[in-house]
């Protein structure tokens, strides 16, 4: 405890033998060390690793295991089916993967559970839809939200999405979106998505000519 001094009674206070006993338990039996370390590692959010996170991630309602679907491209002939990619375009094939479960890493586990936090207070706005995908994909490229027609709405990318990314947004929970609203999720890797100049080719350099860029691979 602190102050310890001041706990003992006057007529006590004096006596050497007593204050001795008194000091030597606190000091074996300060409890602030461990204190310390369940703040940092549980308690605050923006420290805690591990276990603690894990906590987070209970309370807020995200797991730190996600489901990948495997939808990696490989190379491939015709034949292999539209999954397949040409040459210099997908790796070879590596065979079937022995799990599709993703542990995440501590820094983007704490990212997931922020962005969940906020998707439980959220007014499902597209204003707190855009400031959530900045949070979640910071120094990425442009990303936002906008509406497609009635009851749909599309994020749009204009970077690759890994596997797992596009895994959160769609089944993590994270993103809480109205009921009965369609949701699109839209990938691009600009500049390097075939399209014409009405796209915006050669002055704002959003889609590239023939040979130069790949086919926009439709949305998720």
């Amino acid at each position: 405890m602190q102050n310890w001094q001041a706990t003992i009674l006057s007529q006590y206070s004096n006596s050497p033998i007593l204050n001795q006993i008194i000091g030597d338990f606190n000091a074996a039996a300060d409890p602030s060390i461990n204190i310390n370390a369940f703040y940092k590692d549980v308690w605050n959010i923006q420290t805690a690793q591990g276990y603690g996170l894990d906590v987070w991630g209970r309370i807020v309602g995200v797991s730190r295991i996600i489901q990948v679907a495997n939808a990696i491209p490989y190379f491939g002939f015709d034949e292999a089916g539209s999954s397949a990619q040409p040459y210099g375009q997908a790796p070879f094939w590596t065979g079937t993967p022995a799990t599709t479960n993703y542990p995440l890493s501590d820094d983007a586990f704490r990212q997931l559970i922020l962005i969940k936090a906020l998707s439980n207070i959220s007014n499902c706005s597209i204003q707190t839809y855009n400031q959530m995908l900045m949070q979640l994909f910071p120094n990425r490229g442009n990303c936002y939200v906008g509406t497609t027609g009635q009851m749909s709405l599309r994020l749009t990318f204009e970077f690759l999405l890994e596997p797992y990314e596009i895994t959160i947004l769609k089944y993590s929970g994270a993103f809480a979106m109205p009921t009965g609203v369609n949701v699109q999720i839209m990938d691009l890797d600009i500049p390097y998505v075939f399209g014409f100049a009405e796209a915006g080719y050669g002055t704002h350099g959003y889609t590239a000519p023939f040979n130069c860029g790949t086919f926009f691979k439709g949305f998720e």
